[in-house]
């Protein structure tokens, strides 16, 4: 399945607290438990503003309906063409 990296807006998310991290990690695993094996949230990394997330689907779509059953924001969606690592270089 391609892999793709959404950019989600949420301000102050760098403050949230584990509890509040956990709820949204559930939510976002129950919506994708029904969806389907189509979509498979791989992680995420979160900043002071936005979350970045990393996630195997079958198409944009499928991560656009993730966002929008789970009430997160997708405010970019990008599909990864390359890997690049300190390997690379060798």
């Amino acid at each position: 399945m391609p892999k793709y990296v959404i950019e989600r807006d949420m301000p102050g998310a760098g403050a949230l607290g584990p509890e509040a991290l956990r709820e949204a990690s559930q939510r976002s695993c129950a919506v994708l438990a029904r969806m389907g094996p189509g979509i498979q949230w791989i992680h995420s990394y979160v900043t002071d503003d936005r979350i970045y997330c990393v996630y195997l689907a079958e198409n944009q779509e499928s991560l656009r309906q993730h966002a929008q059953d789970a009430g997160f924001p997708a405010n970019r969606i990008s599909a990864v063409r390359q890997v690049i690592e300190p390997v690379t270089a060798e």
